[in-house]
């Protein structure tokens, strides 16, 4: 089994967050969410899952075509998470160096110096990430795996978090390239904003620009907040029948072709932690697993989203 010799002694080990813990975060979050939909409109079960991917400390994918809001949703997160930004426009002449960084001599000192590229930041806009070459693509998979990168055989630590927000356009438009399975599997979720309802749209076209409206924004987390949600994620509790509930799922995804993987049940287990944080539990229930499992699992298996829908309406819970 995964989770540890006998479930028992599994779920004794780990220590559980109590409820009065969480209670004081529970306005910020209200507020988080408030904030941001009022920037995004009509888009709420979006934007609670991005928050869910950002306390899961795990990266998110959206896809979608170009003008849909990706961009405004991950600068408006940057001014209410209260994280430095960065943005990277991905080109298929683009370097894994333009993302990383390099070294380069100092004459003055007679001696190498590492100069950093816009990774080292706290959230990282990699926008239309499949118009780079696979080669430039793969600089980030040590970053979003690890928090590190190398360069020259040395390592450096990036910032903490550290939270990609990438987006890539479909594949039917020219100058893409698909992203790896290896990429794809980094990434927690994977979303699409879609097109604004009319009303929502009718909404935009009144109010002023987006721009203008995040410049109005106020941090509501801090840094340091951001770190202490992400560690009571981790402590959110998960009980047998939860457990048994994510496996019975993991199962029905391997019947029949390739199916999620071990990395794949703990990244389920993670966003269904954060997404009982966002709804005010200190405890997982089956409602959160259903929240979240489209969004981590599609991507994973590549099923689209209602095939994975249909997938996990096939399996019940028990118990």
């Amino acid at each position: 089994m995964i989770w540890g010799s006998t479930k028992t002694k599994s779920l004794e080990s780990i220590e559980f967050i109590a409820e009065n813990e969480l209670i004081p975060f529970y306005p910020k979050i209200d507020e988080f969410l408030n904030q941001i939909n009022q920037i995004i409109l009509g888009k709420d079960q979006q934007t609670k899952l991005t928050l869910c991917s950002l306390l899961a400390g795990g990266h998110v994918l959206f896809e979608d075509l170009p003008g849909l809001g990706k961009t405004t949703l991950a600068s408006s997160l940057s001014h209410l998470t209260g994280l430095n930004f960065q943005r990277i426009q991905f080109t298929n002449d683009m370097l894994a160096s333009d993302v990383i960084g390099i070294n380069m001599f100092n004459q003055k000192e007679h001696q190498f110096e590492f100069k950093q590229g816009p990774i080292f930041t706290q959230i990282l806009l990699a926008d239309e990430i499949n118009r780079c070459s696979p080669k430039t693509q793969s600089a980030l998979l040590e970053a979003m795996e690890e928090g590190y990168v190398t360069v020259d055989g040395t390592r450096y630590e990036l910032p903490k978090p550290f939270w990609v927000v990438a987006t890539q356009n479909p594949l039917f438009q020219s100058g893409t390239y698909a992203l790896p399975e290896s990429q794809l599997d980094r990434f927690l979720m994977r979303l699409s904003l879609g097109y604004p309802s009319r009303s929502a749209e009718k909404l935009l076209l009144q109010q002023s620009s987006r721009h203008a409206l995040m410049s109005t924004l106020n941090a509501v987390f801090s840094q340091v907040e951001i770190l202490t949600l992400q560690t009571c994620v981790k402590q959110i509790l998960v009980s047998e029948i939860v457990l048994d509930y994510l496996l019975d799922l993991t199962e029905e995804t391997r019947k029949g072709r390739h199916g999620l993987s071990t990395r794949g049940v703990l990244a389920l287990k993670h966003a269904a932690q954060a997404h009982a944080l966002v709804e005010k539990r200190n405890y997982v229930i089956a409602d959160d697993v259903q929240a979240v499992f489209v969004a981590v699992t599609a991507h994973r298996i590549g099923l689209g989203e209602a095939e994975t829908f249909n997938l996990m309406q096939k399996v019940s819970v028990k118990g």
